[in-house]
């Protein structure tokens, strides 16, 4: 039951079939038999049989909405009414927001269930779900020697969740590729959608101008079927696109007859054994169809992994400026504040300067990661360097944005890789941080461009893993994206 896609749960549930009771149990006893995967920050047990009891009423007088009683999780920087949304990070391990983001009150108002808040990257600052303050998530699949392996991040709490059958599709999030890269190392499907097309408001950020939310399912279908639901403006958000949103789902139609495929000669380029097998079936399958290939010089690429390196740790230096112990999360001991005592001892701590109390609850709260972003945007940020690197940062960008623009004149969408390799053992993360960043050599232009990208799996490797294929787009061509990646799935 828990291995099928929303789409056929949807239908069991409407004939009958089984009940959203006995969905839900079902989903928390491979939640509780699989724990050691720590793919949940918090399980919403109660609500969530709560939730599912109101469900099943539904379908029984007939008023059942679009995902009525269908089990989701949510990754943990997402504000959820009432439910603890820590972001995965020390500062925020006891922070219960009393709203709803957007997207999620979206899926809530369609019918679906809040299972449980999805593992993550602190901050979203990551690419393997290890800088969690609630310790790192294990890919469900195992190497053929055994070794565990990484889910990839910094949504990797959601793309478990869905590939272990721990819930019947997730929500994650999109800066750099964080949706894509760990949808291809844990063999499920996930789009970034255009910047715009689902609302932040809710979303604890980590770059502003790059952030998306985005769907995490089994198939196209479902992922089809979530982003219908969640996208749409929303007045609370700025950034959001004040645009019609067809039915995704009800649309779809596995054709590439007569499309315009791009493939980067860059992606060509040093390409693993694996990934060169997964581009060459992939191409001969679109031209099968009926797609017309185009090999295209497009240099840029290679530019946008350091771009983003810097433009996103400078927004994240601005927007993690507000945890500074004052308002809401972490504080540090002191200000009158009641020191860690013993049943006989409670001596109050010395004040604390308002200095002393920003950076002590900063230095306590903050990871390594999140701290050291922090430090390069600051650093990026200040005198002498703005020019250097920000600015001619935001130049590159225009141009890629530019280029993109130029591309899509003609052609319909690109194929590459979503990621250089398959998921890598434990024992194997490099060592130094510069290769974990080039981990995103493929995923980054897409966010710095703000356009949709969709990302599924493709073929095996050697070694049994599953390969990830990604298809980019133009802004707001979600469905051809979708029509294309039903087509090679």
């Amino acid at each position: 039951m828990i291995q099928s896609t929303i789409h056929a749960l949807l239908s069991k549930l409407r004939n009958k079939e089984i009940t959203s009771v006995a969905l839900v149990q079902t989903y928390l006893d491979e939640i509780e038999k699989q724990k050691e995967l720590n793919v949940y920050i918090t399980v919403c047990a109660e609500s969530a049989l709560k939730a599912a009891n109101e469900a099943d009423k539904r379908y029984a007088n007939g008023t059942e909405r679009k995902l009525e009683g269908i089990p989701l999780a949510f990754k943990d920087l997402y504000c959820t009414n009432g439910v603890r949304t820590t972001a995965a990070s020390k500062i925020l391990e006891n922070f219960v927001p009393f709203y709803e983001s957007t997207v999620t009150q979206k899926l809530l108002d369609e019918g679906a269930i809040c299972i449980g808040k999805t593992n993550m990257d602190e901050f979203a600052m990551g690419s393997m779900t290890q800088y969690s303050h609630f310790g790192p998530t294990y890919n469900h699949l195992k190497r053929a020697d055994g070794k565990r392996l990484i889910p990839g991040g910094s949504s990797g709490g959601s793309a478990v969740a869905v590939g272990a059958h721990l819930a019947a599709g997730s929500l994650g999030s999109d800066t750099g590729g964080s949706i894509r890269q760990p949808a291809a190392f844990c063999g499920v499907v996930g789009i970034k959608p255009t910047y715009g097309l689902c609302s932040r408001f809710g979303m604890i950020a980590f770059a502003s101008s790059l952030d998306q939310a985005g769907p995490m399912a089994k198939d196209v279908r479902d992922a089809a079927l979530l982003l219908e639901i969640m996208a749409g403006h929303d007045p609370k958000d700025s950034t959001s696109l004040d645009v019609p949103i067809p039915s995704y789902s009800g649309n779809l139609k596995a054709d590439v007859k007569g499309k315009n495929v791009a493939v980067f000669n860059e992606c060509l380029q040093d390409l693993s054994a694996d990934n060169k097998k997964m581009m060459d079936v992939a191409i001969k399958k679109l031209e099968a169809g009926g797609a017309t290939i185009h090999y295209v010089d497009f240099p840029l690429m290679k530019e946008t992994t350091p771009v983003y390196y810097i433009i996103a740790p400078t927004e994240a230096s601005s927007n993690l400026a507000k945890y500074d112990g004052v308002r809401f999360g972490h504080r540090a001991a002191g200000n009158g504040d009641v020191a860690k005592a013993t049943p006989n001892s409670r001596a109050k701590t010395r004040d604390l300067s308002i200095d002393e109390l920003f950076s002590k609850t900063r230095q306590e709260g903050f990871g390594d990661e999140v701290k050291r972003r922090i430090l390069m945007g600051t650093y990026i940020l200040s005198k002498g360097h703005y020019d250097a690197y920000y600015l001619r940062a935001q130049k590159i960008q225009g141009v890629l944005r530019q280029a993109f623009t130029d591309l899509f004149r003609n052609i319909d969408v690109v194929l590459a890789p979503t990621t250089p390799t398959p998921a890598f053992a434990l024992d194997e993360i490099p060592t130094d941080h510069t290769s974990i960043y080039l981990n995103d050599l493929y995923t980054t232009a897409v966010n710095l461009a703000g356009l949709p990208a969709i990302a599924f799996p493709f073929g095996q490797s050697e070694s049994g893993l599953p390969m990830g294929c990604q298809l980019i787009g133009p802004e707001l061509s979600e469905q051809t994206l979708f029509d294309v990646g039903s087509y090679l799935t």
